[in-house]
Parts: C-alpha cells; structure tokens; sequence
C-alpha cells in the first residue's frame, strides 16, 4: 500500500478519501464533544445554541469563561513545564517543515480549543478541526513514506476536509487549502483535495444534518450598480480586518508585558468574556447561533453596533489571553454584521437592489478574507451557502477588494501576522523549509587544504605546487581562519630570488569573509555576490573561527538551481 501511494496518483487519491473520512469524523467528534459542553455547563436545550440562547441565570455566563479559564491554565502550565518547544501549525508546517506535524501537539490543541469553546469563550472550532485533521494526515504521510510534496499535499487533504465538514461546503474546503495550507494550486493535487474535501461533506452529512445553510430568500436581479456598494463594503471589511488583527496582538502584548503568568491569563481573561457574556450572549463560543439569529431578523443600528463591538472586543481577549481557538468563525459573523450595518446606506445607492441579508453574505466573505485570506475560498463560500451566481460575483468583486487592500497595506493574513510577531518571516503555506534545510554544512567540501599563515612563500610552493590545489586556507599560530590564498596567484609574479623575502600572509584574501554551518543556500549566495569570491572558508562560529570546510558559489548556485527545479516540477505535475 505504501508503495502504491507513493507511485500513483490513484494511490494518493485514495489517502485523500481516507483522510477526508477522518476529518469529518474529526468534524463531528469535536462538535458534539462542544454541544455537550454546551448544554452541561450552561443547561441549554439540546436543539438550540449557547450564542442564540436566551439566560435566565446569567451568573453562569459569568462562571463558565472563569472555569474554562482555569482550567485551560493548568493545562498550559503542566505543558509549560514538560514540553519546551512551541506548537506547529499546518501553515507553518507546510512552509517550513515539509509538511511534518507532531500528532500529539495537534491532540493538544484541539483538547485546548475544545475547553475554550466548550466553556463560552469567543473562539471558533474551526483552529482545532484544521490542525487534528492535518496532524492525522501528516502522521499518516510520514506512516507511507510519502515524499516532500505529497505529504504537504496530504496535510492540505487534512485542513481541506475539517473545513468542507464544518461548513458542509466541499469546494470552499478544497480552495482553503489550496490557498491557505498548501500554497498554490496544481494539478497534481487537485483529485486528492477535492476528494477528501467531498468525502468529508459526505461523512458529516451522513451522521449529522448540516446546519450551516443561509436562506436568502427572493431578492431580484443583481445590476451593475450594485456593484459599487459591494466594492465600498470590501474597503470598509478591509479596515476592520487589520484593526482586529492588531487588536488581537495588542492584547495579546499587553499580556507579555504585565506580571501576570501565563497560566493565570486565561482567567482573567474568561472574567472579561463573562462580563461581555452577561451583557449579550451572543458574543460566547463560535457564534453559529447568533449569525443565524441576525440573518433571519431585523435589528437596530445601535444594537447591530453594539454586538459588532462586543464581539470583537470578546474574540480580541480571549485569543489574546491565552485561550485556543481563531478568528474564522468569528470574522464571518462580525463581517454579517458589519454587512447588515452598512446596509442602512442603501439609501445613497439609488439603483442598487440589494437587500440587508445580502449585504450580510457580501460582509461576511470580505471580512473573512480580510483576516484568514484566501479570496477564491471566500467565494466558494458565499456560493455554497446561498446557492446563487450572482450574489457570487457581487462577493467576487467585494473580496478582490478586500484582499488587495489588506496585502498592500498591511501585507499579512491573522496567521501569518502572528507568525511575523514570532520573528519568522513566512507569509504564506509555499514551501520554504526546503531552502532552510539546504544549508552550508551539507553543501560544504569538508577536504581543505590548510597552511600555517606564518609560512614564507618558499615553502609554500613547495607545499603545493602549481596544480596541487587551486585555494588553501591559511590558520594562525591558535588555529583560527586567517584567510584564504590562491595557489596561482602564488606561483606567479615572482623571480627566485624574492621568496625567502615574501611570507604567504602576503597574498591572503578574505580575511573576514567566512560562512557558518547553519547559512542557507540563499544566503551563501548573497555573500558570494557581496564579496565577489569564487570560494569561502566555512568555520564553526564566528568566535573560535575553526575551519571545517570549504564552499564555492558555482556548486551553491547549481545545488540551488536544481532545487528549484524540482520545485517546479513538483507545482507543475512532471514528478
């Protein structure tokens, strides 16, 4: 089986099903796992949602964020004192690490996010059901052997059928993770995707009847003219994207920078979203309830403001203090409402013949994009929850416009804008570690030839003689890089009579030009073109300076070259 999957495109076609089965079981696991929660921690009916639901007791509001705080607490303080390094995401994964995630971070993050979500807190699911289904599908690459592409083609399987099950939307879960985990679209990978995408949908749909369908109803013909309003909506969801992300980081800065432990931000962070729960349920957990709530009635400007504020102020601390979770869900529901608020401006737009719920769907994908990105995804979206072409062209132009806007202004998605916060610089899912792991020290010559620099020119020829060597790396008295000599230059220029007057040190070059073991391919070449060497020497650090090897640009370049090409080839299909 494993040489199969990995010699035929038929084979990872059929690791695609499986994985897609085992996101929608994932899906449903998780889901239930939270209504459960749910309704035990705050004894709601077993048919209704914790952010739709009506209190009567809103103490318990207070409570359970508290709880959930607590708890989550001492989770992070045990992980803190047994597990050093940090949890790898499958965009990170897919950019960074071949696509290799640790199964058991990934069950780790989804017990995080389940507490968050379970207890009120204003997060999604949608963080814990991508990484579970990606640590699943990464463990089962790893488990077949699978190469470098594929497996970071299979993590895409993963994040493409945990979203396609939670939004029971298979083309939407298919192009995230064309855009989002894998990094660009190839034909190689399209069958697999798709097909654990589909059979994900199909799992959910089989256990479980999917709820996530918008009723638009009959809104009429969509002209031209509404395509200015959508257009102005996208600008205005790109702006509150980037303040909401930035929030976010603020938040999350100011935690770093109080006194208070890690472990105990949660709690007082579930404080905070208690009080906001008191004020409007509908700020707690994802937010499904409430988005449905909001499309099927009429509301006030004030109170439409109102939970837009409150909710981003609620996904804003929770993420920021501590607890598990993302801002997908929560950018969809505060991009309906933000859709819903700028619909009261309809009067201004004389021909357009949208209606509020429309203007919700085209609010919802734009903010969306704003914060997760991936702008076919969000269209895919809007197409399969309301069914209709031309609310998809309106949402079309709406996220084109959003995106732009977001790249070239601010230039991060909410992943990647974390990613930059940690020092790394990855703006995307498209594989970069492979240019990381092509470092100096498995490009070097480790069979230098080494001179003292004390040496005279005498017996340096004598040493090496024309044609023994093209370079030699010359040492001082403590053995430290003095420098590199080029045996033709040596040999040339001087009559008999001069050597026992010249010493060696006389012809040394770079002295202060060295390579590092741990440089990449990228970066020896950049110091190839700085210092316009045909060669370096590569010594263990910059304070010792022992020589270990020796690096020349052309076999850099051509080692580089053909990685590239590889890399080419595997976005193209030839391998």
């Amino acid at each position: 089986m494993a040489l199969i999957t990995r010699r035929t495109e038929f084979g990872l076609a059929a690791v695609g099903a499986v994985v897609g089965l085992l996101a929608g079981l994932v899906v449903l696991a998780m889901s239930y796992m939270s209504t459960l929660m749910h309704r035990t921690i705050f004894g709601i009916e077993p048919s209704a949602r914790l952010s739709s639901s009506q209190f009567e007791n809103n103490l318990t509001l207070l409570i359970a964020p508290v709880g959930g705080g607590i708890l989550l607490g001492l989770l992070l303080y045990v992980l803190a004192s047994k597990r050093k390094r940090k949890l790898v995401d499958p965009i990170e994964a897919n950019a960074l690490h071949g696509g290799r995630l640790s199964l058991t971070d990934s069950v780790l993050v989804a017990v995080q996010n389940i507490i968050s979500n379970g207890f009120g807190a204003s997060v999604g699911l949608e963080a814990g059901y991508t990484q579970l289904a990606a640590g699943i599908a990464s463990k089962l690459g790893i488990k077949f052997k699978l190469r470098r592409s594929d497996l970071r083609m299979l993590v895409g399987c993963g994040a493409a059928g945990a979203i396609a099950a939670a939004f029971n939307a298979p083309l939407t879960g298919a192009f995230y993770a064309f855009e989002l985990i894998i990094g660009s679209y190839t034909i190689m990978a399209l069958t697999p995707v798709v097909v654990s995408a589909l059979v994900a949908t199909l799992t959910v749909r089989l256990f479980a009847s999917p709820d996530f369908i918008v009723s638009i109803g009959e809104f009429g013909a969509v002209v031209p003219a509404d395509f200015v309003p959508a257009i102005l909506l996208g600008i205005v969801c790109s702006v509150v994207g980037i303040a909401l992300m930035q929030s976010v980081s603020y938040v999350e800065e100011l935690a770093r920078k109080s006194s208070v432990p890690p472990p105990l931000r949660p709690v007082l962070g579930g404080v905070a979203v208690g009080v906001l729960g008191m004020i409007s349920p509908q700020v707690l957990s994802g937010g499904h309830g409430a988005l449905h709530l909001n499309l099927a009635q009429d509301t006030a400007v004030i109170a439409l403001l109102g939970l837009f504020l409150l909710k981003a102020l609620a996904s804003a601390i929770s993420i920021g203090s501590g607890f598990r979770g993302g801002l997908f869900f929560a950018s969809l529901f505060m991009g309906a409402l933000l859709g819903k608020l700028f619909a009261f401006s309809a009067p201004y737009f004389q021909e357009a013949t949208l209606t509020p719920v429309i203007y919700a769907i085209v609010g919802m994908s734009s903010l969306g994009v704003a914060v997760i990105g991936g702008p076919l995804t969000m269209t895919f979206f809007a197409l399969e929850v309301t069914g209709d072409f031309p609310i998809t062209a309106l949402v079309l132009a709406a996220v084109i416009t959003s995106s732009f806007v977001v790249r070239t202004t601010f230039g991060y998605s909410f992943a990647t804008w974390r990613f930059h916060l940690r020092g790394e610089t990855i703006r995307s899912a498209h594989d970069v570690g492979w240019i990381r792991n092509l470092t100096v020290d498995k490009l070097m010559r480790a069979d230098v030839k080494t001179a003292n620099a004390d040496m005279s020119v005498k017996e340096f020829r004598k040493v090496y003689p024309l044609g023994s060597t093209q370079r030699v790396i010359l040492m001082d008295e403590n053995g430290k890089y003095a420098g590199i000599v080029l045996v033709p230059e040596v040999h040339g220029g001087l009559v008999e009579q001069d050597e026992a007057d010249k010493r060696i040190v006389e012809f040394v070059r770079n002295r202060k030009d060295v390579l590092l073991p741990q440089m990449n391919a990228k970066q020896a070449a950049a110091l190839f073109d700085e210092t316009h060497s045909e060669a370096l020497a590569v010594v263990n650090n910059l304070i010792e300076q022992k020589v270990i090897g020796q690096l020349s640009e052309s076999h850099t370049l051509r080692r580089y070259s053909e990685e590239l090409d590889r890399r080419r080839q595997e976005v193209s299909g030839e391998i």
